[in-house]
Order: C-alpha cells, then sequence, then structure tokens
C-alpha cells in the first residue's frame, strides 16, 4: 500500500516540473489576483486531472488511437490557447498585487475554476500523460483496487500540493512586482502560451 503511494508521489513530482502553459498561467494569475484565485485555478486543474483519471481508468483511452478524436482536441485545444494567449495580451490595465480585495478580483474569481480546468483539460499532452499512466497501471496485475487508488492519490495531490506551492511562492514575491512589470510578465505569458497553441496546431495539423 505505501509502495503504490510512494510510487504515485514520484510520478506527481515528475509531472510537476513540467513546464507547459498551465505553469505560466497559475504564476501570473497568482501574482495578479491573489493566492485564493490562484488556489482556486489549482483546484480546477485537479479535477481536470482527476476526470482524466477516471476517463482512461474506466477504458475510454482506446478514444486516443482514434485521428478523429485527436484531430478535434488539437485543433479545438490550439483555438482555446491561442485565445487564453490573446486575451493576455490584449489586457489594458494590470492592477497592482496587493490591491486588496477589489469587487473586480472578486468577480473574476468565479472564472477560475474553469480557467484552470479548460486549460488542462484542452491540452492533449495532459491526456497522453494520463493515458500511458493507465497503461503502467495495467501492466501491475498483482495490485490491488486500493493500491490503485493510492496510487493514482499519490500522483494528483502531489501535483496538486505543489501547485499550491508555486502559487504561494509567486504571491510572496508579488510586492517586488511594479504594475508595469507585471503587464509585461502578462504579455510574455500570453506570447508563451500562443506559442503553445500555435505548436499544438501545428503538431495537429502535420501529424
Amino acid at each position: 500500500m505505501i509502495q503504490a503511494l510512494l510510487e504515485g508521489i514520484s510520478m506527481g513530482l515528475l509531472l510537476s516540473v513540467i513546464v507547459g502553459p498551465v505553469f505560466f498561467t497559475l504564476i501570473t494569475n497568482s501574482m495578479e489576483y491573489g493566492f485564493r484565485y490562484a488556489s482556486m485555478l489549482a483546484f480546477g486543474i485537479f479535477c481536470s486531472d482527476t476526470l482524466y483519471v477516471i476517463l482512461t481508468y474506466f477504458g475510454v483511452s482506446f478514444l486516443a488511437n482514434s485521428p478523429y478524436f485527436q484531430l478535434i482536441l488539437g485543433y479545438v485545444g490550439g483555438l482555446i490557447l491561442l485565445g487564453f494567449g490573446i486575451s493576455s495580451l490584449l489586457k489594458k490595465r494590470m492592477i497592482r498585487p496587493n490591491s486588496g480585495g477589489l469587487p473586480i478580483l472578486k468577480a473574476k474569481k468565479r472564472t477560475a475554476f474553469a480557467k484552470g480546468f479548460s486549460i488542462n483539460g484542452i491540452n492533449p499532452f495532459v491526456m497522453l500523460f494520463w493515458i500511458s499512466i493507465a497503461s503502467l497501471v495495467s501492466l501491475k496485475t498483482d495490485w490491488k483496487s486500493f493500491q490503485v487508488f493510492n496510487y493514482y492519490s499519490g500522483i494528483l495531490l502531489t501535483v496538486f500540493v505543489i501547485d499550491l506551492g508555486k502559487a504561494f511562492i509567486a504571491k510572496q514575491l508579488s510586492h517586488l512586482v511594479t504594475p508595469r512589470l507585471m503587464g509585461i510578465l502578462n504579455k510574455l505569458v500570453g506570447l508563451i502560451i500562443i506559442f503553445f497553441g500555435l505548436k499544438m496546431l501545428w503538431n495537429t495539423h502535420f501529424a
């Protein structure tokens, strides 16, 4: 039981060091809107991963072998990433971190969960990761159901806790960030997310 949990934690640590659009979104949103907003975003990521775990574990992973499914996910995912990136570039006014409890920030908290869920969920590499994990688990024929549960729990909780840690550290450093620098960071993140979106569309089209 402990071994399965430890294996899950080690795999979660591996997943946490992968740098992608989710990482940059989490960091900049924590700096701009605060830790609570970023924690809801991280919770959305957690729920998205959990959904993939359920789908892949219960046998829906065969969809990944369908070229139509890959095309749809790749094109839709790429376009959504482009949308996130462009919206980040078009932000006209950055609110200084630690400005504290402005109504506009409270209203935007409601979108944090959906933002985290969608930006993680539309990434086909996330889906492929969980499919590979499901394949790995299927090879462990001696594992009981509780060991599988512990393994997946170790991965999901490790990623979630580390995401919260990233957001917390980013928030602690936010007092060093001026509104002008925050604007530059958001534009940089926008360009990075656009890059990932274009790369996703390119890989999908020429796959």
